[in-house]
């Protein structure tokens, strides 16, 4: 990952931000809207949820007979274009998620299916209860590994090294996952009850009668995720910005006249009543730098203008880190210009920008309250004569390939023609370089790599490793990491811990709770990001490993649990232990911590790696496994 996005203020007139907020407002937004609906009503969209994706096509079609339609006409091109772009987006995101629901309501609708009592399993398979422990210690014997050689007796005086509970807790996840592919794979029915005992009992015989109320707790509660999935795949559709407010004002006054049916409509219209709706509008993409054209104005300053809104002019005003950035945006564009259009735009350092407006406090017309935001993606590589040379390469053999495709066709028209042409004019000009200030780039060594292992208590742990040889070089915890600003780990959690409080108020009293965390949090993201990137670049690491946060949940929760299970081994008090622990320790923002990493890793040259974080284990442990498991992926 080389890209990076920055952003600016744009300050423009009144009469060119009120012209900018009604298209973005008045007629960009409501067409989104408008998108989303018809997308939903497509006759084939419940078989693009089953698949998690739709065609990207079928949304430009449902556009263009809207670009003539009274209520959307009058917007520049390319407004069209972002608002098919963000449709896409949006339902790419959404059908991804539906599908991992439903992949998740299949799964507990099979455990569902397999969780029954020890009276229900002996009818179905028609023996004893004895018989159906002695069938499952069968099968258990099959699947459980082999124990270790005898280890030697260690000398008098020294103590035996414990055996680890994460290695016990990985060898049973490996013996169920090996148990539920068994129950897929037979048809014998005893077999089947057998391994649902096994599994029913975390892959052990029980040999304590079962407590008929706590079953039928968990057999409850497992009905109860199951619904919760089916009401989310039944109910969540992306639903747009209301800006008007007519929704809500609808809903008052539907519950204002009406008393609703059962509790399951109160819920919705107390849910829609209480939501706060988004006052701003959505942004407009300009996913093509030449979209944009950047010059000075008469006092000097940096402004940029927008394709189809070049009668406007938008003065730049940004924090003095990313100054240098829009500078360079101006000096490429005039190099390019200069150069009587002999060099590529596929090399400037600017690759798309977005239009957005931020909330703002106060009382008056919308485009005089809200600030308007300009959001810059820029290559870090196409910073320095080194990169940009590496980015032309990799640019120029991609059009070589393409040329040389479309001329093992054979016999071409004059379409395929002109696409030839126009190929090898843009192979000219991309290999002419712009100037650019050398710097040598970043070479770090590709068997050292930096694990960062993520968690509830610790956020953040990390361990250098040498994948040759899977040792670790040095570990850094969270409070090193940090130095003289561990202060402010503390005082962020004590911020959340007061928030948390506040909206346990709101949600009692039924008010909004729309209550966020200060600028602290990325604040403490920022430094914990820089000083990883400086440990990375100190010991010439290959690449940073980041665990993969579709994860997390899961880890977060295998951590609650086990700091339960060292608290008692009464199920009870592990689960007010676990209850308590929730409420002291509150969760990371994981995927911003990982996103400033991300970003400063991109500055300095470091390649990012994606790994399966261990469920179990220390931190340092964690870090460390996440490292070799990257490593040893490479060779896969």
């Amino acid at each position: 990952m080389s890209q990076i996005t920055i952003q600016c203020r744009l300050v423009a007139s009144e009469p060119s931000r009120h012209q900018l907020w009604k298209l973005m407002a008045d007629l960009n937004t409501p067409l989104i809207n408008e998108l989303l609906v018809q997308v939903a009503q497509h006759p084939e969209f419940e078989t693009w949820r089953q698949k998690g994706k739709h065609p990207t096509g079928i949304v430009k079609e449902l556009c263009e007979p809207l670009k003539t339609d009274p209520r959307f006409i009058g917007q520049p091109g390319r407004f069209y274009t972002s608002a098919i772009a963000t449709v896409n987006y949006i339902y790419k995101s959404w059908f991804a998620l539906m599908k991992r629901s439903q992949s998740q309501l299949e799964g507990k609708m099979c455990w569902l299916e397999m969780l029954k009592s020890d009276a229900e399993l002996v009818e179905a398979s028609g023996v004893t209860l004895e018989s159906l422990r002695t069938k499952a210690a069968e099968i258990l014997a099959q699947f459980a590994p082999q124990p270790d050689k005898v280890e030697a007796q260690p000398a008098k005086g020294k103590k035996r090294k414990k055996t680890k509970k994460s290695k016990k807790s990985d060898a049973e996840s490996s013996i169920s996952d090996s148990l539920f592919e068994a129950y897929r794979d037979t048809e014998d029915n005893l077999t089947h009850c057998a391994i649902s005992y096994l599994l029913k009992n975390g892959c052990k015989i029980s040999e304590k009668q079962e407590d008929a109320e706590k079953f039928a707790k968990r057999r409850r509660k497992l009905e109860i995720q199951i619904e919760r999935l089916r009401e989310q795949l039944e109910a969540r559709i992306p639903k747009g910005r209301d800006l008007t407010d007519a929704k809500w004002l609808e809903t008052l006054l539907l519950a204002t006249l009406n008393v609703p049916e059962n509790q399951a409509e109160a819920k919705s219209w107390q849910d829609s009543l209480l939501k706060k709706s988004s006052t701003v509008p959505f942004p407009v993409a300009y996913e093509t730098n030449e979209d944009m054209t950047w010059f000075k104005n008469e006092h000097g300053r940096i402004c940029v203008k927008f394709n189809g809104l070049s009668k406007h002019s938008f003065p730049v005003y940004c924090d003095s880190r990313h100054l240098h950035w829009f500078q360079r945006f101006l000096q490429d564009q005039q190099i390019k210009n200069n150069s009587k259009k002999q060099l590529s735009s596929g090399l400037f350092t600017l690759r798309s920008g977005r239009i957005a407006w931020q909330e703002g406090e106060g009382k008056g017309e919308p485009w005089k309250v809200n600030r308007l935001t300009l959001y810059c993606s820029v290559d870090t590589r196409l910073w320095t004569a080194e990169g940009t040379n590496q980015v032309r390469e990799e640019k120029a053999e991609e059009i070589a390939k393409t040329i040389t495709q479309t001329k093992a066709k054979g016999e071409l028209n004059d379409k395929q023609q002109a696409h030839i042409k126009r190929k090898n004019s843009s192979l000219a000009r991309i290999n002419n370089p712009f100037p650019r200030p050398t710097k040598p780039l970043y070479k770090g060594q590709s068997h050292i790599l930096v694990g960062v292992s993520l968690g509830l208590e610790k956020p953040t742990t990390l361990a250098v490793v040498d994948g040759s040889t899977s040792e670790v070089i040095t570990y850094r915890s969270i409070k090193q990491l940090l130095g003289d600003n561990y202060r402010l780990l503390n005082r962020q959690r004590q911020q959340k811990h007061t928030l948390s409080h506040q909206r346990q108020i709101a949600q009692t009293l039924a008010a909004p709770n729309q209550m966020g965390e200060s600028e602290l949090g990325q604040y403490v993201d920022r430094l914990l990001a820089k000083e990883i990137v400086a440990i990375a670049q100190t010991y010439k690491a290959g690449s940073i490993v980041l665990p993969k946060l579709g994860d997390m949940r899961e880890q977060v929760q295998s951590e609650i649990q086990a700091k339960a299970e060292q608290k008692s081994d009464v199920l009870e008090v592990q689960q007010k232990y676990a209850k308590q622990y929730r409420v002291s320790i509150h969760q990371w923002s994981y995927g911003r911590l990982i996103g400033n990493i991300q970003s400063q890793a991109a500055k300095a040259g470091i390649v990012i790696e994606e790994a399966k974080q261990a469920i179990r284990g220390s931190p340092q442990e964690k870090a460390k496994e996440l490292a070799i498991n990257a490593y040893q992926s490479r060779k896969a």
